[in-house]
């Protein structure tokens, strides 16, 4: 019995740590995915509970949130304009996305493929692009914008970000 209690221990505390972390994953839940979007409308996203579908992080603020629903009505979520385009280039159905961004002017999701980006915004994950309703300097449009992600033409190149920082 005496060599049979250290080992009966020792599987107590393994199963009262994994029902610990059993316990904080229920709780937490994150969305990176919402199924049942039929009518293609940006959703209302609990902040700190939605997930950058390509980077991760937590959405902590809808300011350069971006949302893209699917024809079939799937929903992802992004924290920042340049997750989305590193997200977006390897779909199947980019035609067909619909592409909502939220603008630093009007405080609202608008059609991502008639937003304005600025290149050197202050944005969460640090690519630079800020969407916005109306044009105004140093701004892009979203194919533009696209191009520049997939060149690697955004602030998180130091050469280009001393480079546009410093005008």
């Amino acid at each position: 019995m005496k060599k049979l209690l250290p080992l009966i221990t020792v599987l107590v505390l393994v199963l009262i740590i994994v029902l610990i972390f059993l316990s904080m994953s229920n709780q937490k839940k994150m969305v990176t995915i919402q199924e049942g979007n039929v009518e293609h409308k940006p959703l209302d996203i609990t902040l700190n509970h939605f997930q950058d579908t390509q980077c991760g992080m937590t959405i902590e603020s809808l300011r350069h949130s971006v949302q893209v629903v699917s024809p079939d009505g799937k929903t992802w979520f992004f924290d920042d304009v340049g997750c989305f385009a590193l997200w977006f280039k390897n779909i199947t159905f980019q035609k067909d996305a619909v592409i909502w961004v939220y603008t630093n002017d009007s405080n609202q999701y608008i059609d991502g493929r008639g937003a304005f980006y600025n290149i050197v915004d202050k944005t969460p994950m640090g690519y630079g692009f800020g969407a916005y309703e109306k044009e105004g300097e140093n701004m892009i449009d979203f194919d533009e914008m696209l191009l520049r992600m997939y060149r690697g033409e955004n602030l998180t190149n130091p050469l280009l970000r001393k480079k546009l920082l410093s005008e």
